[in-house]
């Protein structure tokens, strides 16, 4: 009878965090969802989870692998946008580089869906939390 291997129970986590700065007036209209474009943060969002699904496609050396669990999360303030990423996966998986990818992905969307109206933002701080 043949043996079924041991199922992976060891889940990986990781969570990578940046800023995107702006003009106040800028965070104030993604608060109000007055671009033209629509919801930064929703459009933002779904562009972080594709991102992270897709790192394997953009870095050389990163391992395909299924995540289990993504999420984002925004913390709009006076003149910035803060972002951070959280993956899963119990796959042997780069899951460090997912959530880099997710945050990274998530501030470019957030660019570009505002960069009509200020074109002074910079993304900033792209790190893995500690621990």
């Amino acid at each position: 009878m043949l043996e079924t291997p041991p199922i992976n129970t060891d889940v990986r986590r990781a969570s990578a965090s940046c800023v995107v700065t702006m003009a106040p007036e800028t965070s104030a209209k993604i608060a109000g969802q007055e671009l033209a474009k629509g919801d930064v943060l929703g459009v933002a969002r779904i562009a972080a989870i594709q991102g992270a699904k897709r790192t394997a496609e953009l870095i050389p050396h990163v391992q395909e692998s299924l995540l289990g669990a993504i999420t984002v999360d925004f913390r709009l303030e006076t003149a910035a946008v803060g972002i951070t990423a959280h993956v899963a996966s119990r796959d042997q998986s780069d899951v460090e580089m997912a959530a880099l990818t997710a945050c990274m992905v998530a501030a470019l969307t957030i660019y570009d869906m505002c960069k009509a109206i200020d074109r002074s933002m910079s993304i900033g701080r792209l790190a893995l939390a500690a621990g």
